[in-house]
């Protein structure tokens, strides 16, 4: 039986390499992400279970604890954790290959022109997607052990045509460098440069399924119940998905769909709109408020760098809107009613802050999301 065999070495161009050796022996690989602090570090390992490991010096070592895949199985990748204990994620070879083409065919990828740029944490989706949709597709690619905007340029000047980035990202580099930019992860800025395409996706879909709205070659949508317009969970099938998770479980519904969690609705013309992590809806005096609806108006606010919105217990309403804020200029932040008035004059008057929290930073996973959790 193949074996799950963990990648524990830099990230780089050297990691290719390795990832084709593990692949060739007819084994499934999972990347360790090293910049995990040792108990989540260990927490990733219990979650993969891997047989084997290739460390720096490029050896394969046994180890005890581990399960085998299945024929045809190409990696396994821990979801973020950011709401719970991180899962592992069984990606085949199959799910790999559509994802790589459908992604091609949307973009209009020439393997002959254009060069990826894989500068992402390649322990997450939305940076290993780069790799294997570039040998998937026999694309050109240039890999970074880490994001720097001063590398991710001088590569795109050296011939790199097409990159994914996460918000952060994107926002420290000269876009148009580049022929397409992939957006993923957190929520995107209010205001994009036109070559920058918004994806959506998770791990357990092999990466970005929706491209600016609209669901890829082979990928259908469908929202709770099924009726156009209506608001409800984001249902997903498409050949892309995973197998199973490394538990062995398949939390895909009768039917093949995949319920993401999140909360959208679709137009008529099929586009999709995600409104936000349904376990993350605030339900204030009766009234749904969506995280994703209220931050880019505030964030729009001179005064404020970031923002991340959240709810709180609250005695009269059952919840209250709370803003926490980094504010841009620290000795003037930005006031409650300067965030009150903002978003009073663009959304509902129920989904206003009611508190402000001034903070350093906002706690992010390592792909760019907020994880929420932290906030309360």
């Amino acid at each position: 039986m193949p074996e799950l065999v963990a990648i524990d070495a830099p990230w780089g161009p050297a990691f290719v390499d390795t990832l084709r050796r593990v692949w060739d022996a007819g084994d499934a690989a999972a990347v360790l992400d090293r910049r995990l602090p040792p108990p989540a570090a260990e927490a990733q390992r219990q979650a993969l279970r891997p047989g084997a490991v290739v460390g720096e010096d490029g050896q394969r070592r046994s180890l005890h604890g581990g399960a085998h895949v299945e024929p045809g199985d190409a990696v396994v990748l821990g979801t973020s954790g950011s709401t719970g204990t991180p899962k592992g994620v069984v990606l085949t070879h199959a799910a790999l290959e559509a994802s790589a083409q459908a992604t091609s065919e949307r973009l209009q990828v020439d393997p002959q022109r254009d060069r990826w740029l894989a500068c992402l944490p390649l322990a997450h989706v939305g940076g290993l997607a780069v790799i294997t949709r570039a040998l998937a597709t026999g694309t050109g690619l240039e890999v970074h052990g880490r994001f720097d905007a001063a590398a991710a340029e001088a590569a795109a000047r050296r011939g790199a045509t097409l990159v994914s980035l996460v918000a952060t990202a994107l926002q420290r580099i000269d876009a148009s460098l580049f022929r397409l930019v992939l957006l993923g992860g957190a929520a995107p800025p209010h205001q994009l440069p036109p070559n920058v395409v918004t994806t959506y996706g998770m791990t357990e879909t092999g990466s970005g399924v929706v491209y600016d709205g609209c669901p890829l070659e082979g990928v259908q949508l469908r929202i709770g119940d099924g009726r156009l317009g209506a608001e409800g969970e984001v249902l997903v099938r498409a050949p892309m998905l995973l197998r199973v998770y490394r538990d062995g479980t398949d939390p895909r519904l009768p039917g093949g769909w995949f319920p993401t969690g999140d909360a959208g609705r679709l137009d008529a013309d099929g586009r999709l709109q995600v409104l936000g992590r349904m376990a993350e809806v605030i339900v204030t005096g009766g009234e749904k408020v969506w995280p994703a609806a209220v931050e880019p108006v505030l964030a729009a606010h001179p005064g404020v760098a970031e923002v991340a919105v959240g709810g709180r217990p609250d005695p009269e309403w059952g919840q209250r809107v709370v803003a926490w804020v980094v504010p841009r200029h620290p000795e003037r932040p930005p006031t409650l009613p300067d965030l009150k008035d903002l978003a009073r004059q663009q959304l509902a008057p129920w989904a206003a802050p009611r508190e402000l929290v001034l903070v350093e930073q906002l706690p992010r996973t390592a792909n760019g999301k907020i994880r929420r959790a932290a906030l309360r």
